[in-house]
């Protein structure tokens, strides 16, 4: 029987305006339905599995956006920037360095290619970082693309965000050129760059051949191999599409653990419908967050458990989930915390926003071991019998060995819930220095209009 869940807002696919939606419930599947007057009914899956959707919560004493950027005018979601309405501050600031790219995917959120528009200056850049500090404060700092080491100067824009005041910059890329130019990836490093965001869809060339294009296994392994010697920590990053790569998660994992402790993690990201896609979505095909834990049990034959894994403290409950590990040293992973009752109170959003800045720092950057430099390597074999040093060596150990395995359900305009946009925590910097949330950045309508990108 059909149970409905709750009421909300939407946009419809075709004109983009907010329209209203039930999100209702039937034999574990959950779908929001809305209803445009001119443009008819649309119904999107939510979530499928084993877990209800109605107990994936983590409810949250809201935010408040201290300085906003843009006036409350016609109402969410058409005044991002962030406006006084919005419920989160920014955890990670995306900025688009370039729109140049050296694949052709068959899924884009930047609908990215090789011939459009110049590069952002370094004075734009600067501009962008500066309202991201006045707006945001220190937080996280992805630089994305297109792609973004095509730039040669990218070791200059990742330097001047430190000096700028932020600690965590992280490149989101595709990894061929950091598995074909060490020199490039060398002067990363000594750039300060903390973390690599690196697209990786599987462990099979096929699967590469199919969503971008190429066979790149080969290449982002190099990359892989790069970053380890230069000591930058790396996630990998699939992008899970049905069909294609749903049945190697459970190969991606096990190949992710291997590449510990250069590798903290898998970021899962079930595909969504915006920018450029090959076709429009069929929603008996779309994989959710609820059926993507219970692959994730059954791929790895119960040795990962979807009990492990909880709702974010960040964003909203229904965007992602999140489990940390230990790597041991046969490769296997263990709990590090168990979910059960980390969810039941309510918690201040702003405190969430402020946990998970540190601890994506702190989890993905890279996993050099920390000594005391006042200590030489002689007198460190002998201070080692020590208590403080001994405890020094079991943090060491620990931080090199973690390991995260999470996921982000993108929204899409299909799939549109207005109230969990107005939770989100990944804002992406626009050339104005709005900071907009990453979905309805990136959301496109049935025929590719966008309601900020680009305009």
């Amino acid at each position: 029987m059909k149970r409905i869940i709750s009421k909300t807002e939407s946009l419809c696919p075709v004109c983009l305006k907010k329209i209203n939606a039930i999100i209702w419930t039937k034999d574990n599947e959950t779908y929001l339905e809305k209803s445009c007057p001119e443009h008819g009914r649309f119904k999107a899956l939510l979530w499928r599995g084993s877990i209800p959707i109605e107990k994936w919560v983590r409810p949250k004493i809201p935010a408040v956006i201290k300085r906003p950027n843009t006036s409350i005018d016609k109402g969410c979601p058409f005044d991002c920037g962030l406006c006084a309405a919005h419920r989160q501050h920014t955890c990670t600031a995306l900025i688009e360095v370039t729109q140049r790219c050296n694949l052709r995917c068959s899924f884009c959120f930047a609908d990215a290619n090789g011939d459009i528009k110049d590069d952002l200056s370094m004075e734009q850049l600067e501009f962008m970082y500066n309202r991201v500090m006045q707006t945001s404060g220190n937080c996280n700092i992805q630089l994305s693309g297109g792609e973004p080491t095509l730039r040669d100067d990218l070791p200059d824009i990742i330097k001047l965000g430190h000096e700028m005041g932020f600690s965590f910059i992280q490149i989101n890329t595709n990894g061929i050129r950091l598995g074909e130019d060490e020199a490039y990836v060398k002067a990363l490093k000594e750039a300060g760059l903390n973390s690599v965001f690196l697209q990786f869809d599987g462990t099979e060339d096929e699967i590469f051949q199919k969503l971008r294009g190429k066979s790149l296994l080969a290449v982002k392994t190099k990359a892989l191999d790069n970053c380890r010697k230069y000591r930058i920590g790396v996630v990998l990053v699939p992008t899970l599409v049905r069909g294609i790569n749903d049945h190697n998660i459970g190969s991606i994992i096990d190949f992710a653990a291997s590449w510990n402790p250069t590798v903290k993690g898998v970021h899962f990201q079930p595909a969504s419908y915006f920018g450029r896609i090959p076709g429009l979505p069929v929603e008996a095909k779309r994989l959710t967050l609820g059926e993507l834990m219970d692959q994730i049990e059954m791929q790895t034959e119960g040795r990962i458990l979807k009990s492990g894994f909880s709702p974010p403290g960040c964003e909203n409950a229904r965007c992602s989930f999140l489990g940390s590990y230990l790597v041991q040293p046969n490769k296997t992973l263990t709990l590090l915390q168990s979910a059960a009752k980390c969810c039941e109170k309510v918690e201040n959003a702003e405190v969430g926003a402020q946990k998970t800045k540190a601890q994506v720092a702190q989890k993905w950057a890279s996993s050099e071991i920390i000594r005391d430099p006042r200590i030489n390597k002689h007198e460190e074999k002998k201070q080692l019998d020590h208590q403080q040093d001994q405890w020094d060596e079991i943090l060491n150990e620990i931080r090199q060995s973690s390991f995260s395995l999470s996921a982000m359900a993108f929204q899409d305009v299909w799939n549109v819930d207005l109230e969990r946009v107005k939770d989100c925590c990944i804002h992406v910097v626009n050339p104005k220095g709005q900071l907009i949330p990453f979905c309805l950045y990136n959301l496109t309508n049935i025929n590719g209009q966008s309601i900020y990108r680009n305009q």
